[in-house]
């Protein structure tokens, strides 16, 4: 009498094996998590360097008197639009306009893809506090709407 082997996988390994692999992932799904608030994390850093070095550029090209000023305005743009869309450069007789940023970066912790990324951000005029921000005739600042809390223990609202 001949036994003959079968090839594959007998029940009990198969289990085994989709238990060491259930097992894996449920250790790395946290590391997942981590990961992909870091990326956000990251995102929101530079999405703020980019719109805070436009609006301090911005100031400053009105300081220059590249764009034209109004008694009582403190230098800052009305919109974040204005950063994209361009202003007129006052020196050049040709027209020329002053472009600050490409486009505006969205906030990465709104929760709403479809909203406008000016809409995103929470904007801070130049005569409110930085303790209690609200929007005014000019964008001096932006923040994070976000309510959540960074890794490094600071809310998103105070970066």
């Amino acid at each position: 009498m001949t036994h003959r082997r079968t090839q594959g996988f007998t029940l009990i390994e198969l289990m085994i094996s989709l238990a060491c692999i259930a097992l894996i992932a449920s250790i790395a799904m946290p590391y997942v998590d981590l990961v992909m608030q870091r990326h956000k994390e990251a995102e929101l850093r530079v999405a703020l360097r980019e719109i805070r070095n436009a609006l301090d550029a911005y100031h400053k090209a009105t300081e220059e008197g590249r764009i034209t000023r109004t008694t009582g305005d403190a230098g800052y743009p009305a919109t974040l639009e204005s950063l994209a869309g361009g202003v007129q450069d006052a020196t050049n007789p040709d027209g020329a306009m002053i472009y600050f940023l490409r486009r505006i970066p969205r906030d990465p912790f709104h929760a709403d893809i479809t909203t406008d990324a000016a809409e995103t951000w929470g904007k801070r005029s130049y005569a409110s506090t930085p303790g209690a921000p609200r929007e005014g005739k000019d964008v001096f600042d932006v923040y994070s709407r976000s309510t959540a809390t960074g890794l490094n223990g600071v809310p998103y609202r105070d970066w």
